[in-house]
């Protein structure tokens, strides 16, 4: 992959679980990024092992606000933009939709400074929730979309506001959409994702709580992974203008996930608990096809599900309770 030296990255919700792993790996490959972030549901301990870099410059604001952008792009050269802020987690988004809603406000302003500063690629992290419960498998990006919640509604909005800036305007942007993404640092709360929430369980001495069966499935992607090819998008010209699906196309099952969490943890004391499935659990099977994702990026995950589970556990293990 080619050095990102004397380069500059806006990220957005930069001190996300995901934005700040994306800053982390910009930095390592030489950029400048600055991190936008109004720490709602990020955290300036995200950043900690590179919050002293001279090349990271922090500031918090809103993504969505006009004139703060207005003033990020009239402060920094900026070559690359990652627009990765917004309301996440289900449960969140559950007991607020309309709130993601706002979301909806940043998409223009953010594509039109853009284009006005001539920067070189836009990247716009969008979801598996657009497929919803999916009408097909495996779920393809030119293939039905099924969305069913408000997040899924603003992720496929800004899907369709990125592409028509490539196609319309000649803007070079793609948007990725991001399947289960897990790792360090991730929100393991009952606002957080079901790695998290397994492996909290697991050094509480807590059982698994698999809803209904455990045999719904999901596609896992470890950070590195998906860091990696988000990287790799702003060295490949064929992405522009495209939506492509990041996963590791190998579906698992909540209940395996759970053994292997329990497997991981090295407690004979850890068991699984079958609990009835809640409202927002509603969707059974999901999983993507990654054809496109290999032949536009030649990407392929490295990290297998057991491994990325044992470096996720073993983060956990160090930091757990230092802040959750």
């Amino acid at each position: 992959m080619k050095s990102l030296k004397n380069k500059t990255a806006l990220v957005t919700g930069g001190a996300g679980f995901i934005g700040s792993h994306l800053s982390q790996g910009l930095l390592d490959m030489g950029a400048r990024v600055i991190v936008l972030d109004d720490l709602s549901t990020g955290k300036k301990e995200n950043m900690k092992d590179f919050l002293k870099n001279p090349k990271l410059f922090f500031i918090r604001g809103d993504a969505n606000n006009l004139n703060t952008l207005k003033n990020i792009f009239a402060s920094y050269k900026i070559d690359y933009v990652f627009h990765y802020a917004a309301k996440v987690g289900v449960v969140r988004t559950y007991e607020d939709p309309l709130g993601v809603l706002r979301d909806l406000e940043g998409f223009r302003p953010i594509l039109e400074l853009s284009k006005k500063n001539k920067i070189k690629k836009a990247i716009f992290s969008s979801s598996s929730e657009v497929y919803g419960n999916p009408l097909e498998l495996p779920s393809k990006e030119d293939g039905a979309l099924n969305p069913k919640i408000p997040y899924a509604a603003a992720k496929l909005v800004g899907e369709h506001y990125f592409r028509f800036y490539f196609h319309k305007l000649g803007l070079p942007a793609t948007a990725l959409r991001f399947f289960n993404v897990y790792g360090p640092r991730q929100e393991s709360s009952s606002y957080g994702f079901v790695t998290g929430i397994f492996i909290r369980q697991a050094l509480e001495g807590k059982p698994l709580t698999v809803y209904g069966n455990g045999t719904q499935t999901r596609d896992f992607v470890f950070i590195k992974d998906n860091v990696r090819a988000a990287i790799a998008t702003l060295f490949a010209p064929k992405t522009d203008g495209e939506v492509i699906n990041l996963g590791s196309g190998k579906p698992s099952t909540i209940l395996n996930l759970a053994k292997k969490i329990a497997k991981v943890s090295e407690d004979p004391k850890v068991k699984i608990k079958f609990v009835p499935r809640p409202e927002h659990d509603f969707i059974l099977y999901r999983h993507p096809h990654v054809s496109k994702m290999k032949q536009l990026l030649g990407f392929l995950p490295e990290y297998s599900l057991e491994d990325g589970l044992r470096m996720t556990y073993d983060w956990y293990k160090q930091n757990y309770g230092k802040r959750n």
